[in-house]
């Protein structure tokens, strides 16, 4: 059965982008395991959403406009929800659908597109958090990298209790400790 799935990295001390929205801090880790478990997970993967803020990261940091194998290569045509209230711009070539609003209809195209493989949420925390308080969050798979930020954009901004978390996997790849996670609905 086809998954909501969470899967990102964060820090020990559980923040996935620095104060300045950045992700540089992923790429200074060193990581010799050899495997890259991002590309067996993004297989599985028929739909995927973000937020405007790691939009706009990505399209920077890949100069994606004026590079868009940068996007297409890991992403192919694979569509991609972007939440936005502005107007951002398009990289040529990519299946994208700016969008705002209630996550539930938007989940429900999503999960029409996907043709039954997973919808992955990328990020930001509080666009995860916004499908976890609909129910509609089944998993999150975390990779815990040894860096400390000391502030930035927490994993999810918000209260979620254990009642609705089940660890169900725990994997060392590397310097990442992989942390997954059954993500039950609200009561």
């Amino acid at each position: 059965m086809a998954k909501t799935q969470y899967f990102t990295a964060t820090t020990i001390d559980g923040y996935i982008a620095d104060d300045h929205n950045s992700l540089d801090w992923l790429f200074e880790v060193d990581d010799k395991a050899g495997e890259n478990p991002f590309a067996q997970f993004f297989e599985g993967v028929g739909a995927f959403a973000m937020g405007a803020t790691t939009y706009e990261w990505v399209v920077a940091h890949e100069k994606a406009l004026e590079h868009p194998s940068s996007w297409l290569e890991p992403y192919g045509d694979t569509p991609a929800w972007i939440f936005t209230h502005r107007e951002l711009p398009v990289i040529p070539g990519a299946n994208l659908h700016f969008v705002r609003g209630d996550v539930r209809p938007i989940h429900t195209e999503m999960t029409s597109a996907a043709a039954g493989k997973n919808i992955w949420l990328v990020g930001g925390g509080d666009l995860v958090g916004q499908f976890a308080d609909e129910g509609l969050l089944d998993e999150v798979i975390l990779g815990v990298a040894p860096v400390t930020l000391g502030a930035g954009a927490p994993v999810l901004p918000r209260r979620i209790t254990s009642s609705r978390y089940t660890l169900t996997s725990v994997r060392q790849l590397g310097q990442f400790a992989y942390l997954t996670y059954d993500v039950h609905p609200p009561s």
